[in-house]
C-alpha cells in the first residue's frame, strides 16, 4: 500500500517542449506543462470542455530520454508523485507551486 501513497497519474498532451538544465555533475533536469481535459454538459445541455495545466519535472536519464523524443502537442501518460514547491518572485512576493515529479512516462500518440 506504500506504493499508493502521494501518487498521481495522468494522460494529457504537451503544452511545450521541454525545457532542458543541465546541472553541476551533468544531470539533467526537464521541465514541461501537461494539459488534461474533461468534458461535461452545463445546465443548459451544451458540452464545455475544462482544461488543467500540470507543471512536470523530471530528473536524469528519463530527462534525456524526454528531450530526446518529447515534443509540444504529443499526448502522453505521466505516473509520477506531488510536490509543493514555493519562491520569492520578482516583486518580492512569496509564490507557491505544485508539480508533478515524473517517476515514468509513456508516450501514447503524435501531436493533437
Amino acid at each position: 500500500m506504500s506504493t499508493l501513497r502521494n501518487r498521481v497519474q495522468l494522460i494529457g498532451n504537451l503544452g511545450s517542449a521541454p525545457e532542458i538544465k543541465t546541472l553541476e555533475g551533468g544531470k539533467k533536469l526537464a521541465k514541461l506543462n501537461l494539459a488534461t481535459n474533461e468534458t461535461h454538459k452545463n445546465q443548459k445541455g451544451e458540452k464545455v470542455t475544462e482544461t488543467t495545466w500540470h507543471n512536470l519535472i523530471i530528473w536524469g536519464p528519463l530527462a534525456e530520454v524526454a528531450e530526446k523524443y518529447l515534443e509540444k502537442g504529443m499526448e502522453i501518460a505521466v505516473d509520477g508523485k506531488l510536490q509543493n514547491n514555493n519562491y520569492t518572485d520578482k516583486e518580492g512576493v512569496k509564490r507557491y507551486t505544485i508539480d508533478i515529479v515524473v517517476s515514468d512516462f509513456v508516450m501514447l500518440g503524435k501531436k493533437s
